[in-house]
């Protein structure tokens, strides 16, 4: 193993720390003095307190990941090769057999998954005029707190109470993770979001969904046009 050096690396962030606060204070004498200064820097010199807050108490709730992207998130994986992601919560729902991504919304503020269940599901009615009578989902929806009789909500890797139909219904939660992987990658711009704020969050969700569908169509469209001239250019059967 390495030496991961902490004290050396601790003393060398309150040493940056410390030229931060130094270079805010004289920004700031500066914008007092010459108050047509103040407004150009206000927004930098809130970025800049925040990271020099959450240098000192690393617990601190308001932190700043990226300074050109200031709602960027640091979410908790708990896997081993990747225990964090920085980003926001997309949520998206594929119909049961076809696979048509039939929802997808942006979810900011770290949001319990649970949670969001009631927003998805309104997202689904308001877009396709259907309410779903089945959802699958995976166990961080536990404790989503929907009752309804007509909807049946079915957690992966329940225990209890299962049923040879319900246990084969249960793993269609995983056919979402390839369709993600194929939203991201699928495309000419890559996985990277390249639009800026919340509001370019909301939009590349939606459009990662809008191109995956798209593509799905086209690829139908296409083999039926296959089909079709395979049977003309086939070569005929004849009698003798």
């Amino acid at each position: 193993m390495a030496a991961r050096q902490m004290k050396r690396a601790r003393k060398k962030i309150k040493e940056v720390r410390n030229y931060l606060g130094r270079v805010m204070r004289n920004i700031q004498s500066a914008a007092d003095r010459g108050r047509m200064l103040s407004p150009a820097f206000e927004e930098a010199l809130g970025k800049a307190e925040i990271i020099y807050n959450q240098t000192l108490n690393p617990k601190s709730k308001t932190k700043l990941y990226s300074w050109h992207a200031p709602e960027v998130e640091c979410i908790t994986k708990g896997k081993a090769h990747k225990k964090y992601e920085f980003g926001c919560k997309a949520s998206y729902a594929t119909t049961n057999k076809s696979n048509f991504i039939i929802g997808a919304m942006a979810l900011h503020g770290k949001p319990y998954d649970g949670h969001t269940l009631k927003s998805v599901l309104s997202q689904i009615t308001q877009l396709t005029g259907i309410k779903p009578r089945e959802v699958q989902v995976d166990l961080g929806y536990r404790g989503h707190g929907i009752k309804d009789d007509d909807m049946a909500i079915i957690l992966a890797r329940r225990k209890r109470g299962i049923t040879p139909a319900i246990k084969k219904r249960m793993k269609r939660r995983n056919a979402i993770e390839p369709i993600i992987g194929h939203c991201k990658n699928d495309r000419k711009v890559g996985p990277r979001n390249w639009l800026k704020g919340r509001v370019g969050d909301k939009i590349n969700a939606i459009s990662m969904a809008i191109g995956f569908n798209m593509r799905k169509i086209l690829r139908k469209i296409f083999l039926w046009l296959f089909e079709i001239l395979l049977s003309l250019f086939s070569p005929q059967k004849y009698q003798w």
